[in-house]
């Protein structure tokens, strides 16, 4: 593989590595059918086409993957990152190298193809719920591996992102709750925990700043949570009826999350009832990928 581009280190190093992971996985100690048939010193040009409607993110994902192979590659979008697009359209053009372009074109469209499959599903949710003040967020139900790029596909389609990982926010769910044996008995742990002189070995980052939810499942799990102060309480697997309740009850004192079988029939019904966040686990597990395919032209 070639030199890092200026393209690629401006993505975050997490990105970079999973697409040197990937084109090493498909590559392996080389292309042999490309390196067989086509000269060195060959160049294509071609033009990369949707086949769905929807929308489009991943473009400077895909076109750092070329990179990686070769960094004279041309990469000329024809619509920009987050735009609505219709089959047929033209997303970009390209040249460069024909062995690169080869054989870093699976690995670009299958990236170019998940990314527009989440964000085209995210942005029908975030448009379900316009004019409410509720937000879409992702979850952690993302594909090892491809964490980073799947919660950046999220925030093109015009979503949000929840915590990052298990590092980054105190979520208290209700394995742990039974564990613990109560809400209250949880949060006293985790608090003891992530004050100074309790503060676990596990990252470089100080956790005293980090934010504690609780997960819900009945008002009465909401009143406890209240009492405790905690910063937001995830509502969960409550219908409509009860969500509202739940607003009510919080009077505006912590953030409140909604999330259990949340479809895009019934998201607006969630939103309604003043909800701060809407988090939906089909945005990564279960968006349809986004049919691109790459058209040689000479």
């Amino acid at each position: 593989m070639k030199p890092e581009s200026t393209l690629a280190t401006a993505l975050p190093f997490e990105i970079v590595e999973c697409l040197k992971r990937s084109l090493a996985e498909d590559i392996g100690p080389g292309d042999v059918t490309t390196n067989s048939i086509v000269p060195a010193d060959a160049v294509l040009r071609g033009r990369i086409l949707a086949k769905d409607a929807g929308v489009v993110a991943g473009l400077d994902v895909a076109h750092a993957v070329l990179l990686q192979l070769e960094d004279q590659i041309g990469f000329i979008r024809g619509v920009a990152e987050g735009a609505p697009v219709t089959s047929g359209a033209v997303l970009a053009n390209i040249s460069g190298s024909a062995r690169a372009l080869l054989t870093g074109e699976r690995t670009a469209l299958n990236f170019l193809g998940r990314m527009s499959g989440i964000a085209t599903l995210t942005r029908q949710f975030v448009a379900k719920v316009s004019g409410t003040s509720t937000r879409i967020i992702d979850t952690r139900k993302t594909a090892p591996g491809l964490r980073a790029i799947d919660k950046l596909a999220v925030r093109r389609g015009g979503g949000e992102n929840h915590r990052m990982g298990l590092f980054d926010m105190v979520l208290i769910k209700d394995n742990h709750i039974d564990f613990a044996g109560s809400i209250t008995a949880a949060v006293e742990r985790a608090r003891a925990a992530t004050t100074p002189g309790g503060l676990p070995a596990w990252g470089p980052r100080s956790a005293t700043n980090l934010e504690i939810e609780v997960e819900a499942r009945t008002l009465e799990d909401v009143k406890e949570a209240l009492d405790l102060k905690v910063d937001r309480i995830l509502l969960d697997n409550m219908t409509p009826e009860v969500v509202h309740e739940a607003v009510a009850l919080n009077g505006g004192r912590a953030i409140l999350e909604a999330s259990g079988n949340v479809t895009l029939e019934n998201v607006r019904e969630i939103a309604e009832t003043g909800v701060d966040f809407i988090s939906v686990g089909s945005l990564t597990h279960s968006a349809r990928v986004f049919d691109v395919s790459l058209k040689w032209t000479g």
